[in-house]
């Protein structure tokens, strides 16, 4: 009988409602839950590393915590979307692993010395340095216009006005407090720049790995980021003992234990963490890279007012406000561009690939009239 059952139609029965699952998620509602799911776990990602790291004193530990919940949620559920090609394949990409390692690294430390506007801001000057990557290294190289000249102007300026009008410290408060504040806004600034050195590096390598027109590995998105969080554990672990965090771990899971809410935001981080790497691959099959970056820059918007207006943990001057909306404006107005650009690229690529076709076609017609007329 269960052979007659999937034989009919020739779908098996758990596919076959799958299938109906899918179609029911199908349209506007898959929609809303792919981009509603990706904005909570962004929104998240950023809220809750900023309250982990101030409750969990041990950044490499807490980044490790992340990694290896990430890699067994993905080989217990995504078992079946893991491909790697070869060991060559792994090789090559092993090269992405140090950049994502200290990208997620950085951004810890960034969030436990700097308020979350601040890590943003500077986030959004990753194209500037990418730009320059894409424009001078990249075997197809990226056509730079006016406009996004402009639009890097206009990033760089509104991040002068954030950094310009940055408090260092209360001057109404003991001189000891002071100096600390300052240490730790500046130590933010270095480690959101440094944030931006990997983050673009990751991005970087990661396209030219991954893209068609650039020099692509045989893995799969899902066995990329299972290698980028377990392979990451390696360099992580250099660090922490060169850091000497072996000594600071036990105290800080000892401190944890005393502390629920710092338990929920540990654990809600690694929820996030994991949660954001599937929905960032469904958001992107279901609209253009162009809306996606709008969507990743219109999402900053709402962790500058939830930092400014609800949260109100960190003082941010009116001025920082309007040196970071300039900066994410001018952000996602250059990635429109840059996106434009290489859509025209690949149209050109296409049109030429195609003349070539015809060419090859038309050749191919004329040696067969030859061979007939000889005949």
């Amino acid at each position: 009988m269960a052979r007659d059952a999937i034989e009919t139609n020739g779908i098996p029965p758990n596919r076959e409602n799958s299938a109906k699952v899918t179609s029911m998620l199908g349209g506007p509602l898959e929609y809303v839950f792919g981009v509603g799911s990706w904005m909570m776990c962004s929104v998240g990602m950023m809220l809750f590393n900023s309250k982990a790291a101030h409750a969990f004193r041990a950044p490499c530990t807490l980044v490790g915590l992340q990694m290896i919940f990430t890699v067994i949620v993905l080989l217990s559920c995504g078992w079946p979307s893991i491909h790697i090609g070869s060991r060559s394949d792994v090789l090559r990409w092993s090269v992405v692993v140090p950049f994502f390692m200290g990208m997620l690294l950085t951004s810890i430390l960034a969030l436990e010395n700097a308020p979350m506007t601040l890590v943003i801001t500077f986030r959004a000057l990753s194209p500037l340095f990418g730009m320059v990557v894409e424009r001078f290294v990249y075997p197809t190289p990226m056509k730079v216009s006016w406009f996004m000249m402009l639009c890097i102007v206009f990033m760089v300026v509104g991040a002068a006005i954030y950094a310009t009008f940055m408090d260092m410290g209360s001057h109404h408060k003991a001189q000891a407090v002071v100096d600390e504040e300052r240490r730790k806004r500046i130590a933010g600034v270095l480690f959101a720049l440094l944030n931006n050195f990997f983050a673009v590096g990751d991005r970087l390598l990661q396209r030219y790995m991954l893209a068609k027109d650039q020099n692509p590995v045989d893995i799969s998105k899902s066995g990329v980021t299972v290698l980028n969080n377990s392979l990451g554990l390696i360099p992580l672990l250099v660090v922490g003992l060169c850091i000497g965090e072996q000594h600071s771990v036990w105290p800080a899971f000892e401190k944890l234990k005393l502390d629920t809410w710092g338990y929920i935001w540990v654990t809600l981080s690694c929820f996030v963490g994991c949660g954001i790497s599937y929905t960032g691959v469904w958001v992107q099959s279901l609209i253009s890279a162009t809306s996606f970056l709008v969507l990743i820059n219109a999402n900053k918007f709402f962790i500058i007012f939830l930092e400014v207006f609800v949260l109100r943990k960190k003082t941010v001057a009116p001025m920082q406000v309007l040196g970071a909306t300039i900066t994410i404006l001018a952000s996602i107005a250059f990635s429109k561009a840059k996106a434009e650009a290489e859509q025209e690229a690949s149209r050109s690529v296409c049109a030429c690939g195609n003349s070539e076709e015809e060419s090859e076609d038309s050749s191919s017609e004329s040696e067969d009239e030859e061979k007939k007329c000889c005949s």
